[in-house]
């Protein structure tokens, strides 16, 4: 656990730096394969009709760097939860008041931007403030209850309870992201894709629903048959079912199945674990595992081939994750 305040800056520089906890690259690595994880952890504010403050968490892959709120230019034709732009070390980049995506009615106004990057792409995220930086295990983190994703309207894909009784909410941020960048509009990518010239099946693994939406509309596109799971764990105990029907039947696993796609971040078992678990049962031998996330960095990919990763792809590239699939399956 590592307080915030440790990594403050003076009050003349109110800046959050994350730089040197981010730069711990072989730390890092050897959470790969671990089912570990590390988030921060930040609040939007009590809200004035239920009177709650909701914690929530993200993983520290994916921040560069907090600061106080700069300067943000107000732009034309932005959705109402984007609050303009600021520039950053000389790029523009969009900001998300995240108290207002998630519907929360504050008298707080967010003075804190967490600075994020998904897929290659910056952007600031503003909330009432931030916490504490968590190492947990991702066996901790469970799907939300039904009732938690009716009411968050399906804004967060996993929680986990502190020992302290608090209860972290991990927001979908893949969700954010396309409905406020309308980073999910490839029609015309879409009806490009070329559809393989033999029947192939894939697994695949999501726990974002705009995520598995997107990689269903591409397989679909190549005539792909495909099941799927929600996270690590359910889709480990299918793939297990499959290896067993194929002995059963006296046949290979990749009769059944020719390649699996997994998401790195996932309640109760990540990408890692679920690539490690794959790679280390000679039945899926020959069977490739392609990981596919928001998580772009060079570090990220590193830390899929420590487990045997085969190839890496980041989300919403249709047209890159059709030409893996096809390049991959047709082999």
């Amino acid at each position: 656990m590592v307080p915030v305040s440790c990594i403050l800056y003076p009050e003349t520089e109110p800046q959050i730096k994350m730089s040197e906890l981010l730069k711990r690259i072989d730390a890092r690595t050897k959470l790969a394969g671990t089912n570990k994880l590390e988030i921060l952890l930040f609040t939007l504010g009590t809200d004035r009709n239920s009177g709650r403050k909701e914690t929530f968490g993200i993983n520290v892959f994916k921040v560069r760097e907090v600061m106080r709120v700069p300067e943000i230019t107000r732009a034309p034709d932005m959705p109402p939860t984007v609050e303009g732009m600021v520039s950053l070390r000389g790029v523009l980049v969009p900001v998300v008041d995240l108290i207002k995506y998630a519907g929360i009615e504050t008298d707080i106004k967010p003075d804190i931007m967490i600075v994020t990057e998904y897929n290659s792409r910056t952007q600031g995220f503003l909330v009432e403030s931030v916490d504490t930086i968590l190492r947990l295990d991702w066996s901790e983190i469970k799907v939300p209850p039904d009732m938690l994703l009716a009411q968050m309207g399906g804004l967060v894909t996993a929680v986990t309870r502190l020992d302290d009784g608090r209860l972290v909410m991990l927001m979908d941020v893949e969700k954010i992201l396309a409905e406020t960048t309308h980073s999910d509009q490839h029609e015309i990518i879409f009806s490009s894709l070329v559809p393989l010239p033999e029947e192939r099946t894939i697994f695949f693994t999501d726990d974002s629903a705009v995520a598995r939406k997107q990689i269903e509309r591409t397989l679909d596109a190549m005539h792909i048959n495909y099941r799927s799971a929600t996270n690590g764990k359910q889709a480990w105990e299918e793939l297990l079912q499959i290896a067993n029907r194929a002995d059963a039947a006296n046949l290979p696993v990749k009769h059944f199945v020719q390649l699996v796609l997994t998401d790195v971040e996932m309640p109760e078992m990540d990408g890692y674990l679920l690539t490690k678990n794959i790679k280390s049962d000679p039945r899926f031998a020959g069977i490739p595992v392609i990981m596919h996330s928001s998580l772009s960095g060079a570090s990220n990919q590193e830390l899929g081939r420590s487990v045997g990763v085969d190839e890496y792809v980041s989300k919403f590239e249709p047209a890159k994750l059709a030409e893996i699939l096809t390049r991959r399956l047709m082999n």
